[in-house]
């Protein structure tokens, strides 16, 4: 593939060490992820996946004893920098997490909750924006005629969906998912893995994935952590069928933890 082919690094790691205390949990960790993909984080649990994908928008700020070392860069911008505004950033890299966490509040009100808060108040505005991220998030049929119920109602599977809208409702670079299926499911996790294939025209998608099938369904590219080392980093194709690393094939063939 020629360079003017490549698509553009959007999010980027530089030599980056994560400590809580004095223990280290991410060792060293280089990386570039390129717009419009998916790319899927797998490991073993403890490996220090979801850590690493929650440093692109600062939420390991909230652990008291969380240290970081080494560049984190999300559109060329150092998001570390003192200057930046983390609220600003994480309208750029919106956060699906593990368990559906939707608001007790009406499905209308749970998607449009970053628009309130940005002040945004004009009813057509925000009917406009309620209807498009339900389309994106595959779930406008399901409930569009339940926009004033309470969110709750909702079956697990379209709490996560609905999870998304709500992320995507703010119009975000890119979306980071932590075990996003792991809740529900066989057809809800269907559902979010054909969600996460349609989306990545507009967005740029890292999801973290104890299920290496997950990730072979939908990443275009995978990341292989271990013991907080990035082993391996590749094609998730390539990585599945001939990993250059001894350890990243004992990992994928089942042979050890």
């Amino acid at each position: 593939m020629g360079e003017s082919q490549e698509k553009n690094i959007i999010l980027e790691s530089k030599n980056v060490d994560v400590y809580y205390g004095d223990n280290r949990a991410i060792k060293d960790v280089s990386i570039k992820i390129q717009e419009k993909s998916v790319t899927a984080f797998i490991g073993p649990s403890g490996c220090g996946k979801s850590t690493f994908l929650r440093l692109f928008n600062r939420m390991n700020d909230y652990i008291p004893i969380f240290r970081k070392e080494g560049e984190i860069f999300v559109d060329g911008n150092e998001i570390y920098d003192k200057d930046i505004r983390v609220e600003e950033l994480r309208k750029q890299v919106g956060m699906v997490f593990q368990k559906p966490n939707p608001f007790p509040k009406t499905i209308f009100e749970n998607v449009v909750y970053g628009l309130r808060i940005q002040g945004v108040k004009k009813k057509s505005i925000l009917e406009s924006v309620v209807e498009k991220s339900l389309v994106r998030a595959a779930l406008w049929d399901e409930v569009k005629d339940k926009l004033h119920q309470s969110a709750l109602a909702l079956s697990g599977g379209q709490q996560q969906r609905l999870c998304i809208a709500r992320a995507l409702a703010v119009e975000p670079k890119v979306l980071l998912m932590d075990e996003p299926a792991s809740a529900l499911d066989p057809i809800s996790t269907a559902k979010i893995e054909e969600l996460i294939f349609q989306l990545k025209q507009e967005y740029t998608i890292v999801i973290v994935t104890h299920n290496m099938q997950q990730a072979g369904r939908v990443s275009d590219r995978t990341a292989f952590f271990y013991v907080g080392e990035l082993i391996e980093y590749e094609k998730t194709k390539k990585l599945f069928t001939n990993p250059k690393e001894e350890l990243t094939e004992r990992y994928i063939t089942g042979r050890f933890g």
